[in-house]
């Protein structure tokens, strides 16, 4: 085992039900707190005492990080579940946050320390923050795409969800269906953004998917659209005055970003989140996070093969 767990499943697998419940530890700086499954205990992740640099080939992009023990990660601040940081957060939490810090662990760095720096990225900065080597990594909410995989590298699936709409609570729309010709907000550069368009309503983008959701309260567009699991945490924040409706009208696999320039990072990131799922680590993340009464664990996803 690369990585030491703290805190280990206090519950058992969750089942029945076929939806996220996007549930993790977040809150917002208008007092909404989102306390996350507290049945299930939070992953923590440290590195191993004895992990060094000569575990990985020399010259490699992850032995250049782990000897000098620093790394960028690139973040989402605004999805409850799946990456989020208030004003009293030190990192940001979700099951993305997890996943990268597996990654951050197995290069022998503690992921709670000051040697990481975790930038907030939004839908459009992914891509030309690895291009230009602000980040090393990405793990925010990250579709894998052919289009994506010409500018940088992707791999996994960790996770396979689908995208729902979310709608003010006493609204009538049922479905992505109701919504031909009428606004709908996503993340500006998301392929959510795309997939409203391609479904028949007037994508609106906006900053971040917290802006989108704002102005659904408010009554500025009539819907948003993107990933069920992060309309689900934003729903909950808002309690009460947010639902999700509708069936998946698209499937996403999200990804562990990369540099083009350092391929040899697929196979170790693939090593890693195969090893997180045979030692119990995903599905206690997955499940802390992302859990509820009425949530069945999905299996771990099949990751894609490295070129």
């Amino acid at each position: 085992m690369r990585t030491k767990r703290i805190g280990m499943a206090t519950a058992a697998l969750l089942v029945a039900g076929s939806m996220l419940a996007a549930c993790g530890d977040a809150g917002s700086d208008d007092g909404k707190k989102n306390l996350g499954n507290q049945d299930v205990d939070p992953l923590v992740v440290k590195a191993d005492t004895d992990c060094t640099p000569d575990k990985f080939p020399k010259g490699s992009a992850m032995a250049k990080l782990a000897k000098s023990g620093k790394i960028a990660i690139g973040a989402r601040y605004d999805q409850p579940g799946l990456g989020f940081k208030d004003a009293t957060d030190k990192v940001p939490v979700g099951f993305d946050v997890d996943m990268a810090k597996l990654l951050i662990a197995d290069l022998c760095i503690d992921p709670e320390s000051s040697s990481v720096d975790w930038q907030k990225v939004t839908s459009d900065q992914r891509e030309p923050f690895l291009q230009k080597g602000r980040v090393q990594l990405v793990a925010a909410s990250y579709s894998i795409t052919d289009d994506r995989r010409k500018l940088v590298g992707q791999t996994g699936p960790y996770l396979i969800t689908g995208q729902q709409v979310l709608v003010p609570a006493d609204s009538d729309v049922k479905s992505i269906d109701d919504l031909k010709g009428e606004e709908v907000c996503s993340a500006e550069g998301s392929t959510s953004l795309d997939n409203v368009s391609k479904a028949g309503a007037v994508g609106v983008p906006a900053e971040t998917y917290g802006d989108c959701a704002e102005d659904v309260v408010n009554g500025t567009v009539p819907a948003m659209s993107t990933d069920g699991t992060i309309l689900l945490g934003l729903a909950k924040q808002y309690d009460g005055e947010l639902k999700v409706v509708g069936d998946e009208f698209s499937t996403e696999n999200i990804g562990i970003g990369f540099s083009k320039k350092s391929p040899e990072m697929c196979q170790w990131i693939n090593d890693v989140l195969t090893e997180a799922s045979e030692s119990g680590d995903w599905e206690q993340s997955f499940q802390a996070n992302l859990g509820g009464e009425d949530v069945k664990t999905p299996d771990f996803p099949e990751l894609d093969p490295c070129s």
